[in-house]
């Protein structure tokens, strides 16, 4: 069994799914952090009962806490060049709150952008990304 490629084709399921704060709803709304969940929660790869919510739509914003960088250094591993099924977070306000998945060695991602409107497909390249600072993860089991 491929993960890598069980977790990309899991994250091209949500392609469309409307950008909603704090849904995990495939087809209805997710936001990024809970389509990371989902993806990863629906594999297998993390419990069923990881559920980081309730947390404001602007946290980054306000605090320096690494939400996002804490989930994913107990369910993960720091990694320096990304594979297909890695995460990719960055930094948006004051810590890491934007997360991904890459798809594909070129760096496709998938992610529920807020500026979309939806989870869509991306890369680490485009513009409004790629000025960011960026960090990426593997989670454990993906590598199997």
């Amino acid at each position: 069994m491929n993960r890598r490629a069980d977790v990309c084709a899991e994250a091209l399921t949500w392609l469309r799914t409307p950008y909603h704060h704090c849904a995990d709803v495939k087809g209805a709304g997710v936001d990024c952090a809970m389509l990371l969940v989902a993806v990863f929660r629906s594999l297998g790869l993390v419990p069923a009962t990881l559920d980081p919510r309730p947390y404001a739509p602007a946290w980054f914003l306000h605090r320096d806490e690494e939400q996002f960088l804490g989930w994913l250094q107990r369910h993960g591993a720091e990694v320096e060049r990304p594979q297909p099924g890695d995460v990719a977070v960055w930094k948006f306000g004051r810590c890491f709150s934007h997360g991904a998945i890459v798809i594909s060695s070129a760096g496709d991602i998938v992610h529920s952008y807020r500026e979309a409107g939806m989870v869509v497909r991306g890369n680490l390249k485009e513009s409004s990304l790629a000025v960011r600072p960026v960090r990426f993860w593997q989670v454990n089991g993906v590598e199997g």
